[in-house]
């Protein structure tokens, strides 16, 4: 079976990015390995089972630059799914992650939308059923 692997998220600084992940909202780190035109790949994978991977990229470019912090076009680019909604959303706010709403539950869920290290929406959902 075909799937998405990972999405790449284009930022300014690998190294924050993975403090950033692997901080508050709790991601491992798989791949850290320089490439020889002083990239890097870096990978941080969901959880088995659960969907894509994060691939950050550091944005070379003015063009690349330009999209960090507004790479969905200000709506939210990713969800993280919480079994847990009460104590994920704890554990990023008491982790400074910025929440833009109070969590709100919706036909489909749970939900609060936050911003992520350079200001992409993502939204904490915890979904129904």
């Amino acid at each position: 079976m075909r799937r998405i692997a990972l999405v790449t998220l284009v930022v300014d600084d690998c190294d924050e990015a993975i403090r950033c992940r692997t901080g508050a909202p709790g991601f491992r780190l798989a791949e850290d390995t320089p490439r020889p035109d002083g990239s890097r790949r870096v990978v941080q994978p969901g959880e088995p089972g659960t969907g894509p991977g994060l691939l950050p990229a550091r944005a070379r470019g003015e063009a690349r630059a330009a999209r960090v912090g507004d790479q969905a076009g200000g709506r939210g680019g990713f969800c993280l799914h919480a079994d847990d909604f009460a104590r994920d959303h704890a554990r990023m706010t008491a982790a400074g992650m910025t929440f833009l709403e109070e969590p709100r539950h919706e036909p489909y869920g749970t939900v609060a939308v936050f911003r992520d290290l350079y200001g992409n929406r993502r939204d904490l959902l915890r979904p129904a059923g």
